[in-house]
């Protein structure tokens, strides 16, 4: 994805993204019920990469499946792009896990930008300290072929109660998983710019005592201005 995009977006916050979005009429974009195993790793920034998974059908999904070369969980570690964020649509069941820590640790040092299940990880402990972001509900230990079959891979999916397109903008942060739009993806990095070094303005003046009114929105006519000097002294 473009560097620039990239730069941005790894120093906004997703909730910044979300209001971002939301004055473009997109509602409905933040991942439900999706957490940081590591939230004190960067954000995480990259392109949409999927997996889909369907409900386990026993005489379909045995351990053996493991053993083909084409299944397509194994095909979607081997093949997500670098730089890109591998997005599972577990069905929101976290009961059995969408994948462990030995497929992402390969996952990560294939150059993945990081991985997000609605679902959740076994192994959970490990995938958390390999310095790869990872996002998904809850700790589950039972392998995927329990209950998920992996199906479709780079298709339009469901995670998280939001729509997922290959190529969105995924940007993950201690709180959760936004995603972008990838056509709007330029814009909202530059507007959450902005956005952000206004509110590290507005924070810095709650702090030393200013009310909100008048500041948040900066309806007072001073506030521009007193913008305007503050990021000239701090070079923003």
């Amino acid at each position: 994805m473009n560097p620039d995009v990239r730069q941005k977006l790894m120093g906004v916050s997703t909730a910044t993204l979300c209001t971002a979005l939301f004055k473009r009429g997109l509602r409905n974009q933040f991942l439900q019920n999706v957490h940081p195993l590591n939230a004190s790793l960067p954000n995480m920034v990259g392109p949409a990469f999927t997996l889909r998974y369907i409900p386990a059908r026993e005489d379909l999904n045995t351990i053996k499946v493991f053993e083909d070369r084409n299944h397509p969980q194994r095909v979607a570690i081997e093949t997500c792009p670098e730089g890109a964020v591998l997005v599972m649509d577990s069905r929101k069941d976290a009961r059995a896990a969408s994948a462990g820590s030995i497929l992402m640790t390969r996952l990560m040092k294939r150059g993945a930008a990081g991985v997000v299940t609605d679902g959740g990880f076994r192994d959970s402990p490990e995938i958390a300290e390999l310095g790869m972001p990872a996002y998904h509900s809850r700790p589950s230990a039972p392998t995927n072929l329990t209950l998920h079959q992996a199906l479709d891979i780079n298709v339009p999916i469901g995670c998280g109660d939001v729509a997922v397109f290959p190529g969105d903008v995924m940007v993950g942060d201690r709180e959760g998983v936004v995603v972008i739009p990838a056509h709007l993806a330029q814009e909202i990095a530059n507007e959450a710019v902005e956005m952000t070094a206004f509110e590290d303005f507005v924070t810095e003046q709650v702090k030393g005592g200013r009310s909100i009114l008048g500041l948040y929105p900066a309806t007072d006519p001073d506030t521009r201005e007193r913008f305007a000097a503050w990021r000239a002294r701090n070079g923003r």
